[in-house]
């Protein structure tokens, strides 16, 4: 593997982390609230948790995707930073979150969202000239 790609490996796996740990705070809000597998529902602290965890699902095939298109065709140390400061943002989001439903939409969010847009914008610009070229 190139050396320079593996920042952006490093950023990937701690966001599967934080994606993992959060699926392990749903089993421990399961235990602590008694909402039995499958049921999502029936406890507004645990749907607070198990949101968090699947919104983060939903979000990181949105993540992954042009993380590696970026540092494959931008920059592996940008995309690395970026990614890092995506997982802060969905540490930030967690939190926020498990406060209070209102919370979600807190500075975490804002911090994931504004490290996604320069690697979705930045892999659609390298795409696009690559092919003009």
């Amino acid at each position: 593997m190139d050396h320079e790609l593996l920042f952006p490996a490093l950023s990937t796996m701690i966001a599967l982390s934080v994606y993992y740990s959060q699926g392990i705070f749903v089993a421990l809000a399961r235990k602590k609230h008694n909402i039995q597998p499958p049921k999502t529902q029936g406890n507004e602290d645990f749907e607070r948790v198990f949101r968090v965890h699947y919104n983060t699902l939903e979000n990181l095939p949105t993540f992954l995707i042009p993380l590696w298109f970026f540092a494959l065709l931008v920059s592996a140390n940008i995309a690395g930073w970026l990614g890092l400061l995506w997982s802060v943002g969905r540490i930030g989001y967690m939190y926020g979150y498990y406060k209070s439903a209102k919370s979600r939409h807190s500075f975490g969010s804002i911090i994931s969202y504004l490290a996604l847009l320069p690697l979705i914008v930045g892999s659609f610009w390298a795409i696009i000239v690559g092919l003009l070229q």
